[in-house]
């Protein structure tokens, strides 16, 4: 059997197969008030029944001004927690693991009319500056992710995963291009790093599974004003310090720049490996992983340890179905003898 598709114990969790649904923005509610909807049980729900090991909800907004569009899911008022626990609980009967993302957009809260950041820079011409944060503040957004935490909990979620990439409010914090702070939360990395500390252990303090960080390794930056891959290990082991079961390696979004370099299928799973090796808690990798057989590689050559899909499952529903195929995997079977008919 590939390894990609057989059962393993990642990141806390034991799971059907190292294909994970990668959280992927939809927009989609759209009275504006952060509660899934009927759209969400289907999205989640097909990849459920094509047997996703592990998915994990979109970016879900712990304050309702760090929204990255009025249109996300949240998870900043208690009402919220009934429809979230319906979806969490479908999915688990469904057979595959729930996880959520929490998110703070800080500067990037497109539909915000004062979007907040560790300092007052715009993410480019084109958005509001923000306000900078006071350090009361600041330590409200840490409440607020410990709260969001709790009613995960409540909905029923297997794991937890704090959002620092992407250029959102973590992220924001992490960079020295976007922190120009003088306080305890800017200057060295260590400052810089103090709030994903303080997220981090106010999660771990209202939510006992499994929680993963989402970073991302290099923000493409021309003028080279961004954390080196040593500082990126630091982080990793004073994240592993932090009982972090997993670190999900992405790239980019800080600055309205793409790659440097020929973007190519798996252009961002040498980030993972280079901080794979600094640590001794799982890494996953995410980026033009399409090709069954290069998941595979990585999986096989320890790379990384989960394959993260996005819009491979947002194209194919039934990638598995087509990976099992194309590694030989006899052992795969699909969810019951009806959905077996489409592997004949």
């Amino acid at each position: 059997m590939s390894k990609l598709l057989s059962p393993a114990k990642v990141g806390g969790l034991q799971l059907s197969n190292r294909v994970v649904m990668s959280p992927m923005c939809t927009y989609e509610v759209k009275k504006e008030d952060g509660i899934p909807t009927p759209f969400h049980f289907a999205h989640y729900g097909m990849r459920a029944i094509s047997k996703v090991g592990l998915i994990i909800t979109e970016s879900t907004a712990v304050d309702p001004k760090g929204r990255i569009s009025k249109n996300d899911l949240g998870l900043w008022d208690d009402d919220q927690v009934p429809e979230f626990k319906r979806l969490i609980d479908s999915l688990h009967y469904l057979g595959t693991k729930v996880g959520i993302q929490l998110n703070h957009a800080g500067r990037k809260a497109a539909d915000e009319d004062s979007p907040v950041a560790p300092s007052a820079i715009a993410f480019d011409e084109n958005s509001k500056t923000p306000e900078e944060l006071s350090i009361d503040q600041i330590k409200k957004i840490v409440r607020k992710f410990g709260e969001a935490a709790k009613r995960a909990s409540d909905a029923g979620v297997d794991m937890i995963e704090i959002h620092g990439a992407h250029g959102y409010l973590l992220n924001q914090f992490l960079s020295p291009a976007s922190n120009h702070r003088s306080d305890e939360y800017g200057g060295s990395l260590e400052n810089r790093f103090r709030i994903v500390r303080e997220v981090a252990e106010i999660v771990k303090d209202n939510f006992s599974g499994p929680i993963w960080v989402r970073l991302s390794l290099t923000d493409y930056a021309d003028d080279g004003n961004e954390n080196s891959i040593d500082d990126w290990r630091q982080v990793g082991k004073w994240l592993e310090t932090a009982d972090v079961e997993l670190l999900d390696v992405s790239t980019g979004g800080l600055l309205p720049v793409g790659p440097n370099f020929p973007v190519h299928d798996g252009y961002q799973t040498r980030f993972a490996t280079e901080l794979k090796r600094s640590v001794d808690i799982d890494v996953s990798t995410v980026g033009l992983l399409d090709n069954p057989g290069l998941a595979e590689y990585i999986l096989q050559n320890n790379q990384a340890d989960l394959i993260m899909q996005g819009r491979a499952l947002l194209r194919n529903t039934n990638w598995l179905n087509d990976a099992a195929k194309e590694l030989h995997d006899k052992k795969f079977t699909a969810f019951d003898a009806s959905y077996g008919r489409g592997q004949k």
